[in-house]
């Protein structure tokens, strides 16, 4: 299996997933608060483990994928983060560019973690992969989500829509090392 770094930051450590995470995503992905702007409707056991699978899947064959995020002070459970290559049906198709993804546990939304996150890892991004940009998808609706994607440098480049749903997409240059995003370090 590939080796998925560990990222530190101020407050969270970012790690592989682990078979002892399902409980705590299952609880995350079951949220309707999680779910109002992914989905729109609470995940089933069935599609959490296959979340599960596709994130450890796009470590072994793409080199990147989706970190769990954990409360450094206490090991708690915040959320998950990273990158993956979904081939949405979209258009226009986002090809092989990464995008970047985030979803928070209900305690731990509007404390700064998805931003710091993400700031995370797209420093881990710059540093390593070779894509020219990352991209994101935000329901125009998810006011906060576009908050953490504006203050990681993403803008705004349309608007369309996927699977039926109205949705932005963001983008953000791959930076140069030492950029003001490549905070967190990895171990």
């Amino acid at each position: 299996m590939a080796s998925i770094p560990v990222i530190e930051s101020e407050r969270l450590v970012l790690r592989g997933h682990r078979l002892e995470d399902f409980q705590d995503s299952l609880a995350m992905w079951s949220d309707p608060g999680v779910a109002r702007f992914i989905g729109g409707r609470p995940s089933t056991d069935e599609e959490v483990w296959a979340r599960l699978m596709r994130y450890i899947g796009h470590w072994e064959l793409l080199g990147f994928g989706y970190w769990v995020m954990e409360e450094r002070a206490s090991g708690r459970f915040v959320g998950e983060v990273g990158l993956a290559n979904f081939h949405r049906e979209l258009s226009p198709p986002l090809g092989d560019t990464p995008e970047s993804g985030w979803a928070l546990a209900a305690w731990a939304r509007g404390r700064g973690f998805a931003t710091e996150a993400v700031k995370a890892v797209l420093g881990w991004a710059d540093l390593t992969l070779a894509a020219p940009r990352t991209a994101c998808l935000i329901s125009p609706e998810n006011e906060a989500s576009v908050r953490v994607a504006t203050k990681c440098g993403y803008v705004e480049r349309l608007r369309t829509t996927y699977k039926s749903s109205p949705t932005i997409l963001l983008e953000r240059p791959r930076r140069e090392a030492g950029a003001p995003e490549a905070s967190g370090a990895s171990r």
